[in-house]
């Protein structure tokens, strides 16, 4: 029996005296599946990918990701922890716009100590991979949507991370520009790319997945998994 990359374990977080965020969540996600998060505003979707990602705790249970405890981390601890395992792609892109496309990738090797040189050289190869070599020395504020998640997704993949978080991907994108971050999800994911997707559209989540974890006042009321088309 293959071990769990990811593995919530009776996870309950309050943030006040109101119901809570989550409430009693067991899940697991098996290295190289790609889960979709689905769930109304308010039903935990965001709570849960702060636990995996270490930037928030909870109050109940226990959060493992990678053979690592979350959920124990202190402060320096977690963010070394997201440095090394975890690449997180969002919404908005979170670009540094006075540096250039390769420089906002290679600065995640750079903060985990890696020299100027293997970092430009691994943004470079992430760049070409991804189909925006060319765009390598402009600032993301001339880049399309759908170039500056490329970008995004590159900087995200630069430490080589055990696992992809992707919260509302293609939220701030044209419906062409999504297409083409959907596209580039599932080929991550073919080739291997361990992913959890917090979305609202269902559309993305068909797309790029085939499990499908629904949550409604924080808790998981479905759990689905679809059959690969052949």
């Amino acid at each position: 029996m293959t071990t769990p990359l990811i593995e919530l374990r009776d996870v309950t977080r309050r943030y006040d005296a109101g119901p809570p965020a989550l409430l009693d969540v067991t899940l697991t996600v098996a290295p190289g599946e790609a889960v979709a998060v689905l769930g109304p505003s308010g039903s935990g979707k965001s709570t849960l990918l702060n636990l995996i990602a270490g930037l928030d705790r909870p109050d109940e249970g226990t959060v493992t990701v990678d053979g690592v405890r979350v959920d124990g981390l202190g402060e320096s601890g977690a963010a070394r922890y997201r440095r090394a395992g975890v690449g997180m792609v969002f919404q908005f892109f979170n670009l540094l716009d006075d540096l250039t496309v390769a420089d906002n990738v290679a600065l995640p090797a750079q903060l985990a100590g890696t020299g100027r040189r293997e970092a430009a050289r691994r943004a470079a190869e992430l760049l070409d991979s991804l189909g925006i070599a060319a765009q390598a020395s402009a600032y993301p504020g001339r880049l399309s949507g759908g170039e500056r998640q490329r970008v995004a997704v590159a900087r995200a993949l630069m430490n080589r991370p055990a696992l992809l978080l992707a919260d509302e991907p293609t939220g701030a994108l044209d419906s062409a520009s999504g297409a083409d971050v959907a596209r580039l999800l599932q080929e991550l994911n073919a080739d291997g790319q361990t992913l959890v997707l917090v979305t609202h559209d269902h559309d993305l989540a068909r797309a790029c997945t085939r499990r499908t974890v629904h949550l409604a006042d924080g808790r998981i009321t479905a759990d689905v998994t679809t059959e690969a088309v052949r």
